[in-house]
């Protein structure tokens, strides 16, 4: 990672990204400019400006998990020097969410800078294509690598705005595209992934290395079925059951294997990368900390192994007018990778899609999953309703602290079943446009 990031650095100066889209020039005068880049790129050039797409991407992860872990009462956030955390996020009092402070405008510019920087690689093989120096094999698929980050980026940040909607159309940062609505904002999303995986599709393999993470996905064709999978979570959103059992046949979906196969974020303790921003120790004190939300426990069925995602205190932290013991442990070390898309939530999305398509198929997936975490067969009513409920308890449980409880609920209509802790607390549905975005 250490010789990827020398020209990470290069190429993030050139692209220092404010809260909004917006990015301001910077003359880097030890390395070269971006004309360099445009005028011939080599593939050295490509191998570490795509480094800069996995460093971009997980900056500001840990505050993005935070928005949705907090807003949807898995957990709460201590941090007795910002109470930002259990004051705005959690609604105590009167507070509300600012739309000019870092829990929303850190994760927003960070998106985007990944989008900024994808785009410009874009820009970059248009010129490249042509000059020798890559097959357009190699250029076809690199285009469907960065689309589907771009895709990927996009959807996180429309998950925090969500009706207020999301640039789409960020390529000219001097000619930004309008804000869309969250209908457009997911079939553009969708669009772009389905644009990818036809790229991926053109033979060749990746000019460029891929992280760790990546493992099992790190060919055009197998990260196809990543790109699939990331789709089929879109699908999702737009209620489409028949797009997301079309892309799920495309994905990396195994019924019957490792629930935690996937992609995911990689960490290192190299100076010059990150750290698992998500985790905390067992001894951690109200100067940071994650406490588990206590209906997690109180809400479980007895004998589910999912339950280890959160380890009890010595003793109780209260922070803020609320108290717990138990801390989030789903990343239970600095270095533990977090999961852009496993196996277990496809698994999940083909239990929900077969609800409207085929109840009985729906049953059968929602106990693999019940039987992963050490529970009988599900035993309850059939009807979509129930089956809907149950649905959602198992991807509250299995995808615990991932960034998905918060936009489940609410696109089920559900906020309104969150706990309130305090007596004049409220669950928000939605982040306000960032301040500096100036629509």
């Amino acid at each position: 990672m250490k010789k990827i990031m020398n020209k990470i650095y290069v190429f993030m100066a050139l692209l220092v990204v404010v809260t909004a889209c917006d990015v301001q020039e910077f003359d880097d005068l030890n390395g070269p400019e971006v004309e360099s880049f445009e005028q011939l790129l080599t593939r050295g050039d490509l191998r570490d400006l795509v480094g800069g797409i996995f460093y971009s991407s997980r900056d500001r992860l840990g505050t993005y998990l935070d928005d949705c872990g907090v807003i949807g009462r898995e957990y709460w956030r201590f941090s007795s020097s910002d109470p930002r955390f259990t004051g705005d996020l959690l609604g105590g009092g009167n507070a509300v969410l600012d739309n000019n402070t870092f829990y929303i405008t850190g994760p927003w510019g960070s998106r985007y800078r990944t989008v900024k920087n994808a785009n410009l690689i874009l820009g970059f093989l248009d010129n490249a294509s042509g000059t020798g120096e890559f097959t357009e094999a190699e250029i076809a698929v690199t285009r469907g690598f960065l689309r589907t980050f771009i895709a990927y980026e996009l959807l996180l940040n429309l998950n925090l705005t969500d009706e207020g909607g999301i640039r789409l159309d960020v390529s000219d940062e001097d000619n930004l595209g309008p804000f869309v609505s969250k209908t457009e904002a997911l079939q553009g999303i969708r669009a772009i992934l389905e644009q990818a995986i036809t790229d991926l599709g053109q033979g060749g393999d990746f000019p460029f290395p891929l992280t760790s993470g990546f493992a099992g996905f790190n060919t055009p064709d197998t990260f196809a079925q990543a790109s699939n999978a990331i789709a089929a979570r879109v699908a999702a959103y737009q209620g489409d059951a028949n797009g997301v059992l079309g892309f799920l046949g495309n994905s990396f979906l195994d019924l019957n294997g490792d629930i935690n196969t996937g992609i995911y974020h990689v960490f290192s303790a190299d100076p010059t990368d990150f750290l698992n921003p998500m985790f905390f120790p067992i001894t951690a004190t109200t100067a940071g900390a994650r406490v588990m939300q206590p209906s997690f426990l109180t809400d479980a069925e007895a004998g589910d192994n999912r339950l280890n995602k959160v380890q009890q205190r010595a003793d109780p932290l209260t922070l803020d007018g609320l108290t717990g013991d138990y801390l989030v442990f789903v990343y239970n070390s600095n270095l533990t990778p977090i999961g852009i898309v496993r196996n277990e939530e496809l698994i999940l999305l083909y239990a929900e899609a077969n609800i409207t398509v085929n109840p009985t198929e729906a049953v059968s997936a929602l106990n693999i999953i019940r039987n992963s975490a050490g529970l009988a067969n599900y035993s309850g009513a059939t009807d979509q309703a129930s089956l809907i409920d149950e649905m959602l308890t198992q991807r509250r449980y299995s995808l615990y602290a991932e960034g998905h409880r918060w936009i489940d609920v609410r696109r089920y209509g559900r906020l309104n079943e969150l706990p309130l802790d305090r007596p004049e607390d409220d669950v928000f549905s939605q982040f306000p446009i960032p301040l500096t975005e100036n629509q």
